[in-house]
């Protein structure tokens, strides 16, 4: 019996065109545009990452992963990326799903959910429920003084 799911592959820290080219070349589905982070690798400029977008042909998803946890902030980096998918990187309001989803009908909505404990169970439930389109499941620490958001290497 053939599964209904597909293992999707996305490359994270994109920091070039010749980067993006070489990781759609060897089948990447989406990459991954890291943009500012209170800490973690990565980090492209909002510039450089819309440069990569552009040059991205359909179907690859590129992925615009922010910090930013209003949905005004949330949509200006969105506006200067040009990215057809979002990734929250910290938790937002629940508010916010449906403002973005508003402002952006076509792009999705992914949140990460930073592994801890068994807390995060309701968390990532609550985020489906509230309208993110997936979740993303990550090792870093939001608790943090300064917050990890992942890009930690850890399993």
């Amino acid at each position: 019996m053939e599964s209904q799911f597909r293992t999707r592959v996305k490359i994270c820290c994109i920091s070039s065109i010749g980067e993006a080219q070489l990781a759609i070349r060897f089948g990447a589905d989406a990459l991954g545009l890291v943009g500012r982070m209170p800490s973690g690798p990565g980090v492209v400029g909002d510039e450089l990452a819309a440069r990569i977008v552009r040059v991205t042909p359909p179907p690859i998803a590129t992925f615009m992963l922010t910090s930013e946890l209003s949905t005004e902030d949330i949509l200006a980096h969105q506006q200067r990326v040009g990215a057809n998918t979002i990734q929250l990187v910290d938790a937002v309001l629940p508010k916010t799903y449906a403002e973005l989803h508003k402002a952006l009908p076509t792009v999705k909505l992914v949140q990460v959910i930073h592994i801890i404990d068994e807390r995060n169970i309701d968390e990532a439930l609550k985020a489906v429920q509230d309208g993110a389109d997936a979740l993303l499941l990550d090792s870093g620490n939001p608790t943090l003084a300064v917050k990890e958001l992942g890009g930690t290497g850890r399993v």
